[in-house]
């Protein structure tokens, strides 16, 4: 357990330094370089600011088919729904850090992050993709199985928390490593429910979106429900005893949840 928590320290140590540089930043679409062209994640509201464009020419380590993958992505309908390269980056080398085997993600579109996640786990290790529509997911097959990692992706199209209880009832409780939660808001709440059920201790939930474009600081007669959702998740975590947390500011803002 020591050796977990010694993990723990260096990991978020480490997170917390790279959340002060990439924090709530001022140009979300703007003042990329050539590296990451329209990432849209990265900083949030107005101009572009030079010292996150720094931190990312001097931290990104993208595969080449993560960078295939995320330009073909811009191209799509929707592409704002990818998730940030540096934040999967993180969350891949998290999850390296824990020695995460099995891993699910919640919301996966043209599968950036599942192909980050499984270029992660070892070559016996499996990631539950789960989607309702296989439309975007199958846009990013190819691109998985270039990088020689689709045979680690489980992709289940069907509602998310109705895979969460498959994977309950087939007895797999307690042996999760990792749970990446990017889908409908509403749901939050239920996703991270049963994903602690399925949380060994010491495994990690990434709650993406967080900060909501900053619509978590308007006056609350203001929300609409996706931003109560998020608000009310939150609050929740913050207060969670069965939780050790950090929220961090990168993207549009994630929180990490450790099961104790």
């Amino acid at each position: 357990m020591d050796g977990v928590l010694n993990v723990k320290s260096l990991v978020l140590a480490g997170v917390a330094t790279g959340a002060a540089v990439l924090g709530y930043l001022a140009g979300r679409r703007a003042g990329r370089s050539e590296l990451l062209p329209q990432s849209f994640k990265s900083d949030f509201g107005g101009k572009g600011s030079p010292l996150v464009q720094y931190a990312l020419n001097h931290s990104l380590r993208e595969h080449p088919c993560l960078t295939k993958l995320r330009q073909m992505t811009l191209k799509v309908p929707r592409c704002r729904m990818i998730a940030a390269p540096e934040e999967c980056q993180l969350l891949a080398n998290i999850a390296r850090a824990i020695g995460a085997r099995k891993a699910i993600e919640i919301g996966v579109f043209t599968g950036y992050n599942s192909l980050a996640m499984a270029l992660a786990l070892p070559q016996d290790g499996k990631l539950i993709a789960c989607d309702v529509e296989d439309t975007n997911v199958n846009l990013g097959r190819p691109f998985w199985k270039e990088a020689g990692v689709d045979h680690k992706i489980d992709v289940r199209i069907q509602p998310a928390d109705k895979t969460l209880d498959d994977l309950i009832d087939a007895g797999e409780a307690g042996t999760y490593d990792f749970v990446f939660i990017d889908a409908d808001k509403s749901s939050y709440d239920t996703y991270y429910e049963k994903s602690l059920i399925l949380l060994r201790p010491g495994g990690l939930i990434a709650v993406d979106n967080v900060l909501w474009s900053g619509k978590v600081l308007q006056a609350e007669n203001t929300w609409d429900a996706d931003t109560a959702a998020i608000t009310r998740l939150n609050k929740k975590i913050h207060k969670d005893p069965r939780v050790n947390i950090s929220m961090l500011t990168v993207a549009d803002g994630v929180t990490l949840a450790f099961k104790c």
